[in-house]
Order: C-alpha cells, then structure tokens, then sequence
C-alpha cells in the first residue's frame, strides 16, 4: 500500500472512531449540557418518554428541583390554581416514586431520562443511605431527599441539575 493510500484510511478510522465516540455519548444519554431558550431535541424526547411514566401533564404543571446541605427537595405543582386532577395525579406519582426511590429502584427516571443520567447510578447503589420522604402541598406534593453521605449528597445535585436540563421549561430550579 503506498503512503497516499495508508495516511486515507488511517485519516478515515480516525474520523470514523470520533463519529463513533459522538454516537455513543449521544445513545448513552450524555448530552446533558443543553440550556438554551428554545426547546432541544433531547427536552422534547424526554418530554415524550415522560407522558408514558408521569400520568400529570407536564403542559400544566411544573417540577421544582431544590438542593440542600444534606440531598434536595423536588416539588412538582400545578401550574393553575384548584387543578384538583393534576394535583391528585401528580400526588399518586410521587407517592409512588417515594416508595420505589426508598427501595432502589430508580427505574423510571432511567426510562425517562436514560440510564447514564448524572447521578442515577450512585443513587441507585447507595438508596439504603438515602432517607426519601413524600409530602403533600396545597398544589401538588414534594419529595425529600436526605442522607449524610456528601457522594450523595453530591449525586442528588448532579441529578437534579440534569432534570432541570431535560425537562426545560417543565421545571425550574428552587421553588418561589
């Protein structure tokens, strides 16, 4: 093989690993830096996949992502005062998450958002060391995450802040 022949191929495997490498982030759900105004791909993918787990509308409610010293406080509302329907769903939601959250199974955010979400595996392996606690609002109805560990602690603000990217305009971060 001459040398114009070998340094074409060796130029095309090269191009081809970076579209291959480009490929598997984008698969393995790590374009997570997105933050723009107008809705990406990914928010509208994620917003798709959401309406087969989160039986609320997410046109009519909001999530609220909060992190403290010691894990975070989701808040999920309705956008419209006396939305007694989305309210009552998103209420039977987060009882329901609270519960899974408490036993490891982190499964429907991974559904929702893919399962190399920031933060979900830590999460998943170390659920014994996270107190999840639900609590009803006025407008919907919350989530507590507490725990002692800083890795977790850490975990719950990198999967916080993917939430606040894949969700949008859908979620917002801290609670007015």
């Amino acid at each position: 093989m001459n040398d114009g022949k070998r340094r074409r191929l060796t130029v095309g495997v090269a191009a081809g690993g970076v579209c291959a490498a480009l490929a598997a982030a984008l698969l393995t759900g790590r374009a997570w830096e997105d933050s723009g105004d107008l809705p990406t791909d990914r928010q509208e993918t994620v917003a798709e996949r959401g309406r087969s787990v989160m039986p609320f509308d997410l046109e009519q409610t909001t999530h609220h992502f909060t992190p403290t010293k010691t894990g975070g406080l989701q808040d999920v509302v309705a956008d419209q005062p006396g939305g007694e329907k989305q309210i009552g769903l998103i209420r039977t939601h987060l009882r329901q998450e609270a519960k899974a959250f408490s036993q490891g199974d982190f499964g429907d955010p991974a559904q929702i958002h893919g399962a190399g979400m920031p933060g979900l595996a830590a999460l998943e392996a170390g659920y014994k060391r996270i107190q999840v606690r639900y609590r009803e609002q006025p407008d919907g109805a919350n989530l507590t995450y507490d725990t002692e560990e800083p890795a977790l602690v850490d975990a719950l603000h990198d999967w916080f802040e993917a939430q606040l990217g894949d969700h949008g305009d859908h979620a917002e971060a801290g609670r007015s």
